[in-house]
């Protein structure tokens, strides 16, 4: 069931990665392209903020209250999208949307992590991840399609109605709290006092080394992400391709990335997180600055995939290193944290990319990037080579 729910969770941000970027300029008039991606940093922000508090929210009102806040905000998201008059309504729909994902996606993955093992982590967060970005890829092509046919606005979004109805509707009917399941689990570990949220944050930010080289890795992968979501179909575009040519592009990447999650997540319950976070994060900024030097579809086709492989490779991996090393008392708080600077990489990304590509343009801004992540691959192998005790 949680698989299903955030399944709907993925195709409420896969409706905008093909349709909205391109909406900003051809709709509203938008030229500058920092401009036209503000929506990403106004999505990374609610997201981000809304993780840093799902958590230890989750621990006083129940991880299904909180995921069914979730799709409450997202109800009003694909209207507004259809019908705004202005940039600035767009904008307003993505603050929502960001709150939609931090605690309905924030919950999903809790309270699969509540449910299992730390022997099968990373397989439940791989699972997890699969569902989402899967419908990420689906939802993008399908929009790119839909706005090639019929144009960028309403009917794309039609499909943002669905998902945010389905989503709702299966929480609210079938979900049951994962509380039980942590207090079982709890009872098999030393008791430990549950940190305060500013404890929390500075251990996960900068203190603890390891957990700084985790977030740092989550933070610098969502904002290569931001890349791929705000500059990527402008820079296609300039370059001559149509609008499905760049919806392909645009579910080619989420397309991979989620379907090797499961995999991923599995190999490093057997093999170690480390190697996985490392090897991505190198193989991202390799993928990066090829869609950069590439000149074709096909050669743009072949770097977004590795660009999926490399995100594979981490994404669920960081989650789970983050539940190996904190109490299962404290592990929303500590995730939350977590997904704070993983998705405050995004709203950065947005506006350093943007301001780039204005000022140096788009080839500029791509590669910067690339440099950025093969800086944060350096600081993960250097933080991350002793694995920490995991709480079994």
């Amino acid at each position: 069931m949680l698989v299903a729910i955030n399944a709907f969770v993925g195709g409420m941000v896969g409706m905008e990665r093909t349709v909205l970027p391109l909406l900003a300029g051809e709709e509203f008039g938008i030229a500058s392209k920092t401009a036209a991606i503000s929506f990403v940093a106004t999505f990374g922000f609610a997201k981000a903020c809304a993780n840093l508090f799902a958590g230890s929210l989750s621990e006083k009102y129940t991880r299904r209250r909180i995921l069914i806040a979730g799709w409450l905000f997202a109800i009003p998201v694909p209207f507004v999208l259809m019908f705004a008059p202005n940039w600035g309504w767009i904008i307003g729909a993505n603050a929502l949307l960001g709150l939609n994902q931090g605690l309905a996606w924030s919950m999903t993955v809790n309270m699969k992590v509540d449910l299992v093992g730390p022997s099968r982590r990373g397989l439940a967060l791989g699972l997890n991840e699969a569902a989402g970005y899967l419908s990420v890829a689906a939802a993008a092509f399908a929009t790119g399609v839909i706005a090639d046919r019929y144009g960028l606005r309403p009917e794309p979004f039609y499909l943002g109605v669905v998902f945010a109805a389905c989503g709702l509707g299966l929480s609210v009917l079938f979900v049951k709290d994962t509380r039980p399941h942590v207090t079982v689990e709890t009872e098999q570990h030393d008791v430990e006092e549950t940190p305060a949220l500013s404890t929390a944050f500075a251990r996960t930010s900068w203190s603890d080394k390891r957990l700084f080289g985790i977030s740092q890795a989550g933070f610098v992968n969502n904002l290569n992400d931001a890349l791929a979501w705000g500059v990527f179909p402008l820079f296609f575009v300039s370059r001559g391709l149509s609008l499905q040519e760049v919806g392909i592009l645009a579910s080619a990447y989420p397309l991979v990335w989620g379907a090797l999650q499961m995999g991923t997540g599995w190999l490093s319950d057997a093999i170690g997180r480390s190697p996985l976070i490392i090897g991505g994060m190198l193989l991202q900024a390799g993928a990066i600055s090829l869609v950069g030097i590439g000149d074709s579809f096909g050669a743009w086709l072949v770097a977004v995939a590795l660009l999926g492989v490399g995100t594979a490779m981490v994404y669920p991996v960081l989650l789970a290193a983050i539940g190996d090393s904190v109490h299962p008392a404290s592990r929303a708080t500590y995730l939350g944290v977590y997904r704070f600077w993983r998705d405050a990489g995004a709203m950065i990304g947005a506006v350093v990319a943007g301001l780039i590509a204005d000022a140096l343009g788009f080839q500029s801004s791509i590669q910067v990037v690339a440099a950025l992540t093969a800086a944060s691959a350096v600081v993960a192998a250097v933080t991350l080579r002793k694995q920490s005790k995991v709480r079994t």
